[in-house]
């Protein structure tokens, strides 16, 4: 979220020809049929084969499904929307993973699957590259149409993955799964969301403010602080660093307006930045005296961090559909800089609006999130929320009302916006996986007797389960 998935991973998987006795290994370590599973999903109308890639004891297929562009009125035109199967056995349970952003193509596993140890339906979320209409009506990108995606996704392969199903997703993957359920309540089983921020109301943004007085330790926030105030200091010596880079590289600025805007919205973010994707540790790595820093420690520590090739056209683009909801419904952050005079911020924390190109029109919709949290607070069950104690977005988490049952908003201490179950205490890390179990319908006897002995049921896979942090902006991002 404040970052808006501007490093998204480099994808590079051997894709060969495996030979008749290594499929054969694999179908029998998968629990069935080499072909029969193929063929299923294949027979499901509107589903198409991209690719199949091996991996040890799953079968991993890239997939596109026919969706319509107006779940309200499906005859206006469809597109093709990306999902992957990482499937495992049609006996286990199934989870439906999204980040809210593109899909990865090479076999990831969320940390509910390795859990379940089950079976893995991945979503592309609309108007995402490749998964985009054309032409795009960006009028019919908003969480309801998304939420239906997801709900015919599920129609289409309960007949095949009948067991428990549950639904996952970090930062905007958690908000995703979130009004997945508020929309369609009766789908999933269970519902895991990570880090997923909660802008309720989108002009009321004092929980950050307290968020950042108080983060980390007081010597890391001077760190900070004095390097992105040294960093608008020396604005007019580090722009013309800036304009050296993007003529080297190309880089254009229409869509913001001008390199100036780029150039402060980049330094405005790194301290958000900071904070989300890395831990007080990290702070040995910042500058301890901004103002006897030379101009290339400044500029090395806010590259690092924030990323000078975000704020171009060129960064931008891949993140149009995020910044277009931001703008429309999700809501975006705005915080004060109290550690920096007025005369050195020229255009304070801009608006999404400005990060999308203006041919597109926007309109904010005030009620969508109101609807959400209210919901939440009333009808939330069998949902788990997960938020890290460092991680910015946690200042306006989901909360749970007096009519929420078998649900849970937990937080990771000392974790970012990568926290996860596994970073949990201890009583909190074995309630909450001995939950996801019991919704997912796998709970071992030894768990059902002493739910404090919860763990995961598959094993950790140093690649399947790698925890990938999406570098995004933030939400405002």
């Amino acid at each position: 979220m404040r970052k808006a998935l501007r490093w998204l991973l480099t994808l590079t998987m051997l894709i060969g020809t495996v030979s008749a006795a290594s499929a054969a290994s694999a179908a029998t370590a998968a629990g069935t049929d080499a072909t029969d599973i193929k063929e299923r999903l294949l027979s499901v109308p509107g589903m198409s084969l991209v690719e199949e890639k091996p991996y040890t004891g799953y079968r991993f297929f890239v997939l596109e499904y026919t969706q319509p562009v107006d779940h309200r009125r499906p005859s206006k035109g469809t597109f093709q929307q990306r999902i992957t199967v990482l499937h495992k056995d049609v006996t286990r349970p199934t989870v439906f993973f999204t980040g809210g952003y593109n899909v990865s193509t090479t076999p990831r596993r969320s940390e509910p699957t390795q859990i379940v140890d089950g079976n893995q339906v991945s979503m592309e979320y609309r108007f995402f590259t490749p998964s985009r209409p054309d032409p795009a009506d960006w009028s019919k990108l908003d969480i309801w149409q998304a939420a239906s995606d997801q709900h015919r996704i599920h129609r289409a392969l309960k007949g095949i993955y009948s067991k428990k199903w549950i639904s996952t997703g970090g930062s905007k993957g958690g908000m995703t799964a979130t009004y997945y359920e508020r929309f369609y309540p009766r789908d999933m089983d269970g519902v895991v969301a990570y880090v997923a921020p909660n802008d309720v109301v989108n002009d009321e943004d004092s929980a950050y403010d307290r968020f950042f007085a108080k983060v980390g330790t007081k010597e890391c926030r001077a760190r900070l602080n004095g390097v992105q105030r040294e960093a608008l200091v020396r604005r007019e010596a580090l722009s013309e660093r800036y304009e050296a880079l993007a003529a080297e590289n190309g880089y254009t600025f229409d869509t913001i307006g001008s390199l100036d805007r780029a150039y402060e919205a980049v330094v405005l973010d790194y301290v958000w930045g900071f904070w989300q994707y890395s831990t007080v540790a990290d702070c040995e790595r910042i500058p301890a005296d901004a103002k006897n820093a030379t101009d290339d420690e400044i500029w090395t520590s806010v590259d690092t961090i924030s990323g000078f090739s975000f704020y171009t056209d060129q960064g931008l683009s891949p993140y149009t559909p995020y910044y277009y909801q931001a703008g429309t419904q999700l809501g975006a952050p705005t915080i004060r800089f109290p550690h920096i005079e007025r005369k050195y911020v020229r255009h304070g924390y801009q608006p999404p609006r400005n990060f999308v190109p203006r041919s597109i029109p926007m309109r904010f919709e005030h009620r969508a999130m109101r609807d959400v949290d209210s919901w939440v607070r009333g009808n939330a069950r069998q949902m788990l929320f997960v938020y890290g104690e460092n991680d910015p977005w946690g200042a306006e988490p989901f909360r749970l009302g007096r009519g929420a049952r078998d649900s849970y908003v937990l937080t990771a201490p000392g974790m970012n916006h990568g926290a996860n179950v596994a970073g949990l205490v201890e009583e909190e890390r074995a309630l909450a996986t001995a939950r996801i179990l019991d919704w997912a319908d796998v709970t071992p006897s030894a768990v059902e007797e002493n739910p404090a002995e919860a763990k995961p049921l598959a094993k950790f896979d140093r690649e399947l389960d790698r925890r990938d942090i999406r570098r995004e902006r933030t939400l405002r991002r």
